[in-house]
């Protein structure tokens, strides 16, 4: 368990696909408010292929983490894949326990990436 503690904070202080796209097709801002976790993340959409993906904001170890893991799975698939990702997909990539109270945190950036899908008119 500790190997996976590890690497959370790894990714906490050097999260994969941080940052900002130019151009992206689609776009999404999500906030935490019981915990401060705040996000934006971007895609860059061809072919219903997820080309580019970026996020950015700050959050605790466990939101920026599974951003980071979420973000690096999300490359290349198809959009109608990454609609089939499910909660317990999430908690399962990050390979520790969550407790309640974490779960908002550890979901949020799929709720940031479902949004981007759905309601790219909006947001962009």
């Amino acid at each position: 368990m500790n190997i996976y503690q590890e690497h959370i904070l790894d990714l906490y202080k050097h999260p994969n696909n941080f940052g900002t796209l130019e151009n992206p097709t689609n776009k999404f801002h999500i906030n935490n408010p019981l915990c401060g976790d705040d996000m934006t993340i971007q895609l860059k959409i061809e072919d219903n292929i997820i080309k580019e993906v970026k996020f950015s904001g700050q959050g605790c170890a466990i939101s920026m983490a599974s951003s980071s893991m979420l973000t690096d799975k999300i490359k290349g698939m198809s959009v109608k894949d990454i609609n089939n990702i499910k909660n317990e997909d999430v908690i399962k990539m990050l390979q520790i326990p969550i407790s309640h109270i974490r779960m908002k945190c550890a979901l949020l950036c799929l709720d940031a990436v479902k949004g981007a899908l759905n309601d790219k008119d909006k947001q962009i």
